[in-house]
């Protein structure tokens, strides 16, 4: 039986001085491995000159101090504990900003991995503001860091899968006093919005998605999509997204197959080496933006949050393995929820970009936009255009924002 408290308190982030000479003294032991012809070669993984840079860096000049400093000024952080059924109580990390327009809409913003709250913080100040005189909604928002990343707490029991990492959004939002309210995600983000409209419908009134994941047509539930595919009837950015959604699905893949069946063998390197946990997230941001210029800092930032975490470096990828051994859940997210408003976008290198008919497959569409930019995070890479989405999609006049109770 849950004995949560309901108490809600501010948050800083104050990562002790222990923790940071413990990483800079991991980095001063660091082995590299020997340098071929082809070690800086992306095909093969993570460049070993830019690890190389980027580790020296983090040893030597980043100040996580810094970076600290201005997380705790720019982003209003908080935490509450938070029963989740036939699991214990969980410590939840999460930035809660309040717009000061009236009738403005509460809205979830859910990350995955491997991102984290941090990836709210661009579009955090654009959302809680607007102009009404435009039109532009403007929403009070809510980035919690999910159970196992950030500053959340670690879970301890198997199975804490898509509907558990669901169950404690809503149960987030409620807390809140969110009866009712919209969501938006990616990644993970995605299927854990999407199963928020499965089991609440009620108080989710509109989800908005920028990682379209559906099922490839069959010919049984959809022989015309089927024959679409058959004969090619694409536009050409349709086109390019079947290609890239093929090389994500071929050699993009292999880190969910390692992720997916045996987390705690990966977890060992990712717990004890910073140089592994570095290599194996810089891949992913480099890989699956499109061509955004990462500074240095803004890597270390990010991988900081992770070799940091309440739950430890290695907490995060068990939800590859957790999801999957629940596939009902899985094959849920991609399936029909005509109760709930959905709002699709798609970016031209997030890693599945399938053509729009499919995403239409997946419910009562009311908002579409495919965008000749940007990547798998696009609320860092293009900030500007995933506000827009929402600002039109929940406009009084442009979208459904009319028909919302705010």
């Amino acid at each position: 039986m849950s004995t949560a408290s309901d108490a809600i308190e501010p948050f800083r982030i104050a990562v002790p001085d222990a923790a940071l000479e413990k990483l800079k003294a991991k980095l001063a032991l660091a082995t590299f491995p020997e340098e071929v012809d082809f070690s800086n070669d992306r095909e093969y993984g993570a460049p070993l000159d830019d690890v190389k840079r980027l580790a020296t860096a983090w040893k030597d000049t980043y100040d996580w101090r810094r970076a600290e400093a201005e997380l705790n000024e720019t982003l209003p952080q908080f935490t509450t504990t938070i029963g989740v059924d036939g699991h214990e109580d969980l410590k939840i990390h999460f930035v809660h900003k309040k717009s000061e327009r009236e009738g403005a809409i509460p809205l979830l913003f859910v990350h995955g991995w491997p991102g984290s709250f941090l990836e709210v913080a661009k579009i955090l100040p654009l959302l809680t503001s607007g102009d009404a005189k435009a039109d532009e909604p403007s929403f009070h928002v809510v980035a919690p860091s999910l159970p196992n990343f950030g500053f959340s707490a670690r879970t301890s029991k198997p199975g804490f899968a898509i509907r558990q990492y669901a169950e404690v959004c809503h149960k987030l939002m409620l807390r809140l006093g969110y009866d009712k309210y919209v969501t938006q995600g990616g990644d993970w983000g995605t299927m854990i919005t999407r199963t928020m409209g499965k089991h609440y419908p009620e108080h989710v009134l509109a989800s908005h998605i920028n990682f379209v994941m559906t099922r490839p047509p069959s010919p049984l539930s959809s022989p015309l999509l089927c024959l679409q595919y058959a004969l090619g009837w694409y536009t050409p950015q349709e086109k390019a997204g079947l290609e890239r959604t093929r090389w994500y699905r071929g050699p993009g893949n292999g880190y969910t197959q390692v992720q997916m069946t045996k987390p705690h063998t990966l977890g060992f390197s990712l717990a004890d080496s910073p140089v592994g946990l570095l290599a194996w997230i810089y891949e992913k941001l480099r890989d699956w933006t499109d061509e955004y210029s990462w500074m240095d800092d803004e890597v270390l930032t990010w991988v900081s949050v992770y070799a940091f975490s309440a739950a430890g470096p290695d907490a995060s990828v068990r939800i590859y393995y957790e999801a999957t051994h629940q596939p009902e859940d899985f094959r849920a997210v991609m399936g029909y929820n005509g109760k709930v408003p959905l709002g699709l976008a798609y970016f031209p290198r997030d890693l599945m970009v399938v053509p729009s008919s499919w995403g239409r497959t997946l419910g009562r569409v009311v908002y579409e936009k495919r965008h000749d930019r940007g990547g798998h995070f696009a609320s860092v890479e293009t900030p500007e255009l995933l506000v827009a989405d929402l600002r039109t999609m929940f406009g009084k006049k442009s979208g459904i924002g009319a028909k919302l109770p705010f």
